[in-house]
Order: structure tokens, then C-alpha cells, then sequence
């Protein structure tokens, strides 16, 4: 009696798993543009930054810090002040944009003097997501105000970046002065290779500072102090 061949299924193909959340290790800063422009009482930080996404799965959110210190040369009287003046949501006014759409957030970490929130590329009408191969612009602001900052904007080099550029925008009856200083993983803070550039505009004075390939870890810092106004508690902050 003929035997008869029992066909052997094959396995079904294992299905890859959705990361709604890649993280942002596959991403490169092609340009990172960091506005600050003071009002007087309130600063309003705008930051633009196109994205490249170089690995292999889509990405569908983008982690911000928004830290605040009035006091770091004294940290007892920073716990202090915020504990008693905590930094809230409905103050800092975030928004995001990407592709002309209104980007979601969610708050990762919240904190009386720190925020840690993923912007995400979605909205209730659709989502976005950062394809392989791809790049996009990012838009996001929010203000702080002056009780609650410093003297001080500071940029971390957190992800490879190509170009690092950040202007600062003051009153110009207030007489602002900036200079700058590097940090990196090997070196402690010395002078930025090249001076802020000023310009002014009318009641406006402006100050632009570009870099080029920074260094990842780096951290570049401006500072400055207004000749027109009697110095109040300016010990200086940091901004990530």
C-alpha cells in the first residue's frame, strides 16, 4: 500500500512588533534653531529643529526637557522657591507643530523645576510618523517667566547634530551684554570659539550665535546682563 505524504504547514511568518514609541536614537539634527526673546518680565522659547530619521523603524515621538533654576549656586534656595512658586503647565503655554499639524504631548516627568515631556507625531486627526529615509521640521515654544529663569540659555548636545544655531532677542533700552562658554565630556566650560554676533533693530537688540558639527555631550551656554537695569538675583540657570 502506497504511503501518503503528509504536507508539513509552514510556521506562520512572525509579525514584528509595533513600536509606537521608537526612540531617539536613530535621529540626526540636521539644524537646530533656538530662539529666546525677553520681554521684559517673560521669556518665550522658540525651538526649530529638523529631524532625520537613520534607522529602520518609524518614529512617532520626540523627547523635550524644559528645565528651570533660578538659583543653582544655591540649591536649598532653589528648592525653596519652587516648592513655594512651582513651575506649571498653564504657565508654560506649550505648543507643537510638524507638517502644518498640531503635535500631541504627554508629560514624562513634572516636576516643581522640571519638565520631561514627549512631543508626539499625532493628533486627533491622524498621525505623522518620522519614516526611515525621512526629515521634518519640528516646532515647539513655550514661555517662562523671568521669577522662574535667569541670565542664562544653554544648549546640550544630546543627539549627533550637524548644525546648532541660537539667537537671543532683548529690549534695547535694558543695554544687553553676552558672551558664551563651551562644556564638553572632556573639558571644562571655556570661551565659545566665535563671538555672539549683534545687530540691532530698532527697539530690538539681537544676538546670533552659529556652530557647525557640534560635538554629541557638548553643552554651549550664553549669558548676559542688562547695564540698564539694576542687577536683581541673576546667579545663572541652565537650560538643556
Amino acid at each position: 500500500m502506497a504511503r501518503t505524504r503528509r504536507s508539513v504547514a509552514s510556521p506562520p511568518a512572525q509579525r514584528r512588533p509595533e513600536q509606537p514609541y521608537a526612540t531617539d536614537s536613530a535621529l540626526v539634527v540636521e539644524h537646530d534653531a533656538a530662539r529666546l526673546r525677553y520681554d521684559g518680565s517673560n521669556y518665550r522659547l522658540t525651538m526649530r529643529r529638523r529631524l532625520r530619521n537613520t534607522g529602520d523603524e518609524p518614529v512617532t515621538r520626540h523627547l523635550i526637557r524644559i528645565p528651570v533654576d533660578r538659583y543653582p549656586g544655591d540649591p536649598e534656595r532653589s528648592n525653596v522657591h519652587y516648592r513655594a512658586h512651582p513651575l506649571t503647565w498653564d504657565e508654560l503655554a506649550l505648543m507643537a507643530t510638524c507638517r502644518g499639524e498640531t503635535m500631541r504631548w504627554e508629560a514624562k516627568h513634572d516636576r516643581d523645576a522640571f519638565k520631561e515631556v514627549w512631543l508626539l507625531f499625532d493628533n486627533e486627526h491622524g498621525r505623522f510618523p518620522l519614516y526611515p529615509g525621512e526629515s521634518v521640521w519640528i516646532e515647539y515654544a513655550y514661555t517662562v517667566g523671568d521669577d522662574k529663569w535667569g541670565h542664562w540659555f544653554q544648549r546640550a548636545v544630546r543627539l549627533p547634530t550637524e548644525q546648532l544655531e541660537v539667537q537671543l532677542v532683548f529690549p534695547a533700552d535694558l543695554d544687553p551684554v553676552v558672551w558664551g562658554t563651551e562644556t564638553s565630556m572632556t573639558a571644562e566650560a571655556s570661551p565659545l570659539r566665535t563671538p555672539p554676533v549683534r545687530s540691532d533693530d530698532g527697539e530690538l537688540r539681537r544676538f546670533t550665535w552659529i556652530t557647525t558639527t557640534p560635538a554629541l555631550h557638548a553643552r554651549y551656554r550664553l549669558e548676559w546682563r542688562f547695564r540698564a537695569r539694576p542687577e536683581r538675583d541673576t546667579d545663572q540657570g541652565e537650560f538643556r
